[in-house]
């Protein structure tokens, strides 16, 4: 029984001495609780047409929509900027497939010629995503999760020379960059 007595103090002993140390343990509650912060109901997956954004500087909000089915429009969104808001759409190009956005102050509506879109359009470009790790990508169409972050290339500065002094007179604009901060239900 000798011998058996001393394996099991054997085994015991293995056992603490793997058993997590203090810190292992803190590391462990400390990325447990990161993960139920990214998986609350804010930042859980999110359909993008459903998703709202917040830029970086705290200037401005995106809210997507659902575009109601538009075969040549795959994401409707809109910026506020403080009272003013921006009407967005996307649409896929042909040749090199990019998700092209186009953002309009009150653009009229119905049979209307270039220059009057040209008037009213204050941004036009490709919308891009990052993930956490910092993978780049591109916007995503209705029914697919939403990406952490957007990347709304030179925004600041085509707002700031905007042909429509709505726009372009606004004391802060949004930066570039939006992270995603809900999904609205």
């Amino acid at each position: 029984m000798r011998t058996g007595s001393l394996f099991s103090s054997v085994g015991l002993w293995k056992r603490r001495a793997d058993a997590p140390t203090i810190a292992q343990r803190l590391w462990k509650a400390t990325i447990t609780a990161v993960a139920v912060t990214l998986s609350s109901p804010t930042l859980a997956a999110c359909p993008i047409e459903l998703s709202t954004y917040r830029d970086v500087e705290d200037a401005g909000s995106l809210e997507f929509r659902p575009t109601g089915g538009n075969a040549t429009v795959t994401n409707s969104f809109r910026l506020l900027i403080g009272d003013v808001v921006l009407d967005g759409i996307v649409m896929w190009s042909d040749g090199v497939a990019r998700p092209n956005g186009v953002l309009s102050y009150k653009c009229p509506i119905g049979d209307v010629t270039g220059p009057e879109l040209e008037a009213c359009t204050v941004w036009q470009g490709v919308i891009y995503t990052s993930d956490v790790s910092g993978t780049i990508g591109l916007l995503p169409a209705e029914g697919q999760d939403a990406p952490q972050k957007l990347i709304f290339a030179d925004l600041t500065h085509s707002l700031r020379f905007s042909p429509v002094p709505e726009v372009a007179s606004l004391a802060k604009l949004p930066w570039d960059v939006f992270a995603l901060n809900g999904c609205q239900e």
